[in-house]
């Protein structure tokens, strides 16, 4: 990647075989061929750092629902940043995907609130994918990898 490189962070709770098929489907989105430019570093949630944050132009936040909320890995990931990136990383583009059973909501207003907290800026739909993803489900997590990738992109 060349210095002006924008990099997009994808922070991630891959907690079953279906949200590994939902990442692998945003990351597939946020690095194709037709958008120039990005920089895509993956990271576990429970792994993520503040600098990780700190180095990122973007970010894509994926987590299952756990007991109506996001999962306790994400949680963490956020209890470990909140104040370090509080003032550093206003305006940040994020986008979320979700997987459930059934209901999202209590897990997609955990992050939006959060996320808003931090200041960050919203540049796609959370996407909620309900039980075992179509391919309708699987062509919209590609779609959220490429629409954050498209928004940072220098080109």
């Amino acid at each position: 990647m060349s210095g002006d490189a924008r990099r997009l962070l994808i922070v991630h709770h891959t907690a079953s075989p279906t949200l590994q098929e939902i990442f692998e489907a945003v990351r597939r989105g946020a690095t194709t061929d037709e958008i120039e430019g990005v920089e895509v570093v993956t990271r576990a949630a429970l792994h993520a750092t503040a600098v990780d944050v700190f180095e990122a132009d973007g970010i894509i936040l994926g987590t299952p629902v756990n007991i109506g909320y996001m999962s306790g890995a994400l949680k963490h990931f956020f209890d470990t940043i909140y104040y370090p990136c509080l003032e550093e990383t206003r305006r940040l583009p994020y986008a979320l995907y979700v997987h459930g059973n059934s209901d999202a909501t209590g897990a997609v207003r955990a992050v939006e609130s959060i996320a808003a907290g931090l200041g960050w800026q919203q540049v796609h739909q959370p996407l909620t994918v309900i039980g075992a993803p179509t391919k309708d489900d699987l062509s919209a997590c590609w779609e959220l990898g490429a629409t954050v990738a498209a928004t940072i992109s220098p080109a």
